[in-house]
C-alpha cells in the first residue's frame, strides 16, 4: 500500500521534472537580423532563448547590400528574420517580401508610429531609416522585437519581458547621458555635418541641425552643387568640425575640408561615427549602447562640449579618436 501511494505521488511529479528539462533544453531560436544594432536588440531581448546572426558586419552599408548565395541559405533555414525596414536594406527588399510568404519575417523598424517618423523631403513617401539614431523612438524597436519573440517562443514570454525592460532602462539611460552631453556644446557649434543624412532624428530628438553631403540613402549622388553649398555654410558659420562616417568613404567629406581652406577656413575632422552599422564584434562599440555612446561622445568633444573621456559608462576606446 505504501509503495502504491509512493508511485501515485511521484510518477507525475517525475513527468513535471522531465517536461520542465524538456522545455528548459530546447534549443534556442536560430534568428538572422540584417544590421547590427537589430542583431544586438535581438541578444539583449531573446538572452538565452536567441541565437542570433547578423547579415551586415562593420563598416557594411546596408543600403547598398545585395545578399549573397550563403546569406539566402542562412535566412531560408533560420526560424525567423528580422529587418529594419522603411526601404533601409533596399536591396533585399523584394527577397525579404517573398521570404516572409514561407516564414516568419518582421520589420522591426516599421514599429515606430508614422507621427515619429521624419519624412523625405525629396520623395514624400518614404521615411528616414536611420531610427536608431535615437534611443527614444528606438524603445519602439525594442518593444516590437520582445512581442515578436513571444510569437515565436510564447514558453518563454516572461524572460522576454524581463530582458526587454531592462534593457529599456538602459536606453533611457543612454537617451538622458546624450541629452546632456550634446547641450555642452555651445549653441552656435550645435551643427552636425556628415557624410550622408543619417543623424536626423539624432538632431530632432537633441536639437541640433543636421546636414548630409548625401541623402538618406548613400544610393543618392552627392553633386558639386551641394558640396559648394556645404563649404559656404562651414565658412560662413565658422564650423571646426565635420564627421566621417565608418560605412562612407571619406572622399565627399576631404572635399569640404579642402573647401573651406581654400577660402580661409580650417576645419578639422572630428572623429570617425557609426552611422550605418556598428563596431567591431565584441568591442563596447559593437553594441548598440555603445555605438550611440561613441557617436553621442565624438560629436560634442569635437564640437567643443564637456563630455567624460570614456563616455557614458567608461568603456569607450580613445585608440580609434586619436588615429583620427
Amino acid at each position: 500500500m505504501p509503495l502504491l501511494r509512493f508511485a501515485r505521488i511521484t510518477i507525475p511529479a517525475l513527468l513535471a521534472v522531465l517536461w520542465n528539462q524538456g522545455h528548459a533544453q530546447s534549443p534556442p531560436l536560430q534568428i538572422i537580423a540584417t544590421t547590427g544594432m537589430i542583431a544586438d536588440t535581438l541578444r539583449q531581448v531573446g538572452g538565452e532563448h536567441v541565437a542570433v546572426k547578423g547579415l551586415m558586419g562593420p563598416g557594411v552599408d546596408p543600403h547598398l547590400y545585395r545578399q549573397t548565395r550563403n546569406d539566402i541559405s542562412a535566412m531560408t533555414q533560420a526560424d525567423a528574420v528580422f529587418w529594419n525596414g522603411l526601404d533601409l536594406e533596399a536591396q533585399l527588399h523584394e527577397f525579404l517580401e517573398r521570404l516572409a510568404q514561407r516564414k516568419p519575417v518582421f520589420a522591426v523598424g516599421e514599429a515606430v508610429p508614422e507621427e515619429r517618423r521624419r519624412a523625405d523631403e525629396e520623395y514624400t513617401d518614404r521615411w528616414d531609416p536611420h531610427i536608431w539614431m535615437d534611443p527614444g523612438r528606438w524603445r519602439y524597436v525594442v518593444e516590437a522585437s520582445r512581442d515578436a519573440l513571444i510569437e515565436l517562443n510564447p514558453g518563454a514570454s516572461d524572460a522576454f519581458r524581463a530582458n526587454a525592460d531592462a534593457f529599456l532602462i538602459q536606453l533611457q539611460a543612454l537617451d538622458d547621458y546624450a541629452r546632456e552631453t550634446l547641450a555642452s556644446v555651445p549653441a552656435s557649434a550645435q551643427v552636425l555635418v556628415t557624410a550622408h543624412d543619417a543623424f536626423g532624428y539624432l538632431g530632432d530628438a537633441y536639437g541640433y541641425e543636421v546636414e548630409g553631403i548625401q541623402g538618406f540613402s548613400t544610393e543618392s549622388e552627392a553633386g558639386l552643387a551641394r558640396i559648394e553649398q556645404l563649404v559656404d555654410l562651414l565658412v560662413e558659420r565658422q564650423i571646426g568640425a565635420i564627421f566621417v562616417e565608418s560605412s562612407v568613404p571619406e572622399r565627399n567629406i576631404r572635399a569640404l575640408v579642402e573647401g573651406a581652406a581654400a577660402q580661409g577656413w580650417a576645419v578639422e575632422i572630428g572623429g570617425e561615427l557609426y552611422s550605418d552599422a556598428m563596431g567591431a564584434p565584441g568591442t563596447y562599440e559593437g553594441t548598440y549602447i555603445g555605438m550611440i555612446d561613441h557617436n553621442v561622445t565624438t560629436i560634442a568633444r569635437a564640437l567643443g562640449g564637456d563630455v567624460p573621456p570614456g563616455g557614458m559608462n567608461d568603456e569607450l576606446s580613445t585608440s580609434r579618436e586619436d588615429s583620427q
